[in-house]
């Protein structure tokens, strides 16, 4: 067995409670040197990340968590920082346009190793959820839950 075959995936939960997921992307990342290999191993972590434009060219994710590489150099790469996306152009003035509205923002959502060995991030444009939307996506994610039970003969 290969270890292609294996499949790296990591997804930020908690973007869904927080926000309204409309428009979805997939966008590369531009890396250093032993950050991919932290990425094959495991040592990511989505939850603070945030995607913001640097000029209208260029978006970047930021604080993004890829942990330095244990057996690196002193060229190890530093955890939290700005890492460019990699979209087309018309995408860029797309969310560029969005963003600007208020209310939206771009959230990641989530990171993955695609079937080439190149590691994509899943960005999409969002907008906050009130306090009232999140107890009602709660109470649904509940009552789910329950029925599932229910139809299993868990009760």
């Amino acid at each position: 067995m290969s270890k292609k075959n294996k499949t790296t995936e990591f997804i930020n939960k908690k973007a869904t409670y927080e926000y309204f997921l409309t428009d979805r992307f997939e966008a590369g990342i531009q890396l250093q040197g032993t950050e991919i290999k932290s990425i094959r191993a495991g040592h990511v972590s989505l939850t603070d990340a945030y995607c913001a434009f640097d000029d209208p060219t260029n978006l970047v994710v930021r604080s993004l968590y890829i942990k330095e590489y244990e057996f690196g150099t002193y060229a190890n790469h530093e955890p939290r920082r700005a890492r460019k996306l990699l979209l087309k152009k018309q995408e860029l003035k797309k969310l560029l346009k969005r963003v600007k509205e208020k209310g939206n923002t771009i959230v990641p959502i989530r990171l993955f190793i695609n079937e080439r060995g190149f590691a994509k991030l899943e960005i999409a444009l969002a907008t906050g959820k009130k306090s009232h939307n999140k107890k009602d996506s709660i109470r649904e994610k509940d009552q789910k839950r329950d029925m599932e039970r229910i139809q299993k003969g868990g009760y």
